[in-house]
């Protein structure tokens, strides 16, 4: 350190110059003085000068006894508070004093120590902060006041990475030059960010994006009593919201089932009770309908619940080696009494005599067939063919049992294809009323059944032509 420039320097010259002034003042009186009353006037200048050397050498002693007691432990002190400010936490001072210098350099090291705690704490905090973010499954985004993004988890990163690749459309309700416009706040979450704002509480609300839909729980962050920014937490509910609508679907559909043969059945009782019937002939035939719907709400209760077991994963599955040509045979014996009473050409095509599944319940893939043949028969005209081809193919090295069950039915749309295999869902619904019409849940029994033997089923139609249903079903033991 620059001597000079150093608190004992400038005291050092300060004194120095002082004392010089003093003496050359002193000296210009007292020189006269001296010649005019002393005879030995050169010794006491002699004595004088002395006496000035004497006083310099003393104040430059003491300076230098300064620098060294107080200088140098204060450069200390501003180097160890160097380091801490660059965040070199662990400095600690060795200075061993009693005085003012020694207390300063314990203040010091208190202060390093509590200091180091405080930001061990921080950090640890941080990481804890940290690592509850990136284990949260859900987004969280927060905002500061202006809209710009202070801090993400991954999966807020990844959100806002790919909405950044779609093109919004101007929201109605966000004017074009609002103080939003040139935020970094996604646009579908401008309107909830704007509102958490205002209104300086939590807001939550569902977003919809393309085909997704995300739960929005917004929260203000405030400093000091004032909102400094807002925190987001985005969660895909996407699959919640498609299930909470298969719910409602599935409560209206099975109220709508029920209610319709109740409906009749409590119509057609009462004008038995009143005496409606004019004959024996038509009280019998008012009866035949209250048991013909009772009968259909019988086999939609009892297809609810296999459905409801199969999807439980409790089905009841028997697997043995069964004969498929013996089980096709059988159902075709089954149908054929039905195909000639609506004289409708049911032809069964075998591939081989051979034809063996290893491991398979006989009962459930009659129930299969008996279903694919139902809804083939309810569905094909007088006069037309049903047609069920057997064979087998090989599927990535496997080798599967193929069944086609094909007839020259209406058809199915294209857009309700992807769709058939859903509980309650019709194609045509002006079909399902009636003595002929299905519960609407056979072909999603089919496709558990199916499944269950690790198998696949699949269908395709030509509207006012054919449908075929097309069943695979591993040969071998899986």
């Amino acid at each position: 350190m620059n001597f000079w420039r150093s608190l004992v320097g400038k005291l050092w010259v300060t004194i120095i110059c002082l004392v010089a002034v003093v003496l050359i003042t002193l000296g210009l009186f007292l020189l006269p003085y001296i010649d005019s009353n002393f005879a030995n006037s050169g010794d006491i200048k002699r004595l004088f000068m002395y006496t000035c050397m004497i006083g310099f050498s003393l104040t430059t002693f003491f300076a230098l006894f300064l620098f060294t007691k107080i200088t140098q432990p204060m450069q200390r002190v501003i180097e160890a508070a160097n380091n801490i400010r660059r965040g070199e936490y662990g400095t600690r001072l060795t200075l061993v004093t009693s005085d003012e210098i020694g207390q300063l350099a314990t203040s010091f090291n208190h202060m390093a120590e509590e200091l180091e705690e405080n930001i061990r704490s921080l950090h640890h905090e941080k990481g804890h902060l940290s690592s509850v973010l990136r284990s949260m499954s859900d987004a969280v985004i927060t905002f500061d006041i202006e809209g710009q993004i202070i801090l993400t988890n991954p999966h807020g990163q990844s959100l806002l990475e790919s909405w950044s690749d779609l093109e919004w459309e101007q929201e109605s309700d966000i004017e074009p030059h609002s103080e939003t416009a040139e935020s970094n706040v996604p646009p579908p979450l401008r309107p909830l960010f704007l509102s958490t704002l205002k209104q300086g509480g939590d807001e939550r609300s569902n977003v919809h994006v393309r085909q997704g839909v995300w739960s929005v729980h917004m929260a203000p962050l405030y400093s000091e009593g004032s909102i400094r920014g807002v925190v987001a937490v985005l969660r895909d509910v996407t699959e919640e919201v498609r299930l909470e609508k298969m719910r409602r679907d599935f409560v209206a559909n099975v109220s709508h089932e029920i209610r319709t043969p109740l409906s009749m059945m409590q119509g057609y009782s009462e004008a038995l009770l009143d005496g409606m019937a004019s004959s024996p002939e038509e009280s019998s035939e008012l009866i035949q309908v209250i048991h013909d719907e009772s009968l259909r709400m019988g086999r939609l209760v009892k297809d609810l619940l296999d459905l409801a077991r199969m999807e439980a994963g409790h089905t009841d599955m028997l697997k043995a080696e069964v004969d498929v040509n013996e089980l096709l045979e059988r159902v075709y014996r089954k149908f054929s009494v039905r195909a000639k009473e609506r004289d409708i050409h049911l032809q069964l095509n075998k591939e081989s005599d051979v034809l063996v599944l290893k491991a398979a319940d006989e009962d459930k893939l009659e129930q299969v067939l008996t279903n694919l043949l139902d809804n083939a028969f309810r569905h094909t005209q007088g006069g037309k063919k049903i047609t069920v081809h057997t064979g087998t193919c090989v599927l990535e090295g496997r080798r599967y049992l193929e069944i086609k069950i094909q007839d020259e039915g209406v058809g199915i749309p294209q857009e309700d294809l992807p769709y058939i295999f859903d509980r309650f869902y019709k194609a045509d619904k002006a079909r399902v009323r009636g003595e002929s019409g299905g519960t609407g849940l056979g072909l999603a029994i089919v496709k558990n059944i199916v499944e269950s033997h690790h198998g696949t089923i699949s269908a395709s139609s030509k509207l006012g032509e054919s449908t075929t249903f097309t069943l695979r079903l591993p040969v071998e033991k899986q």
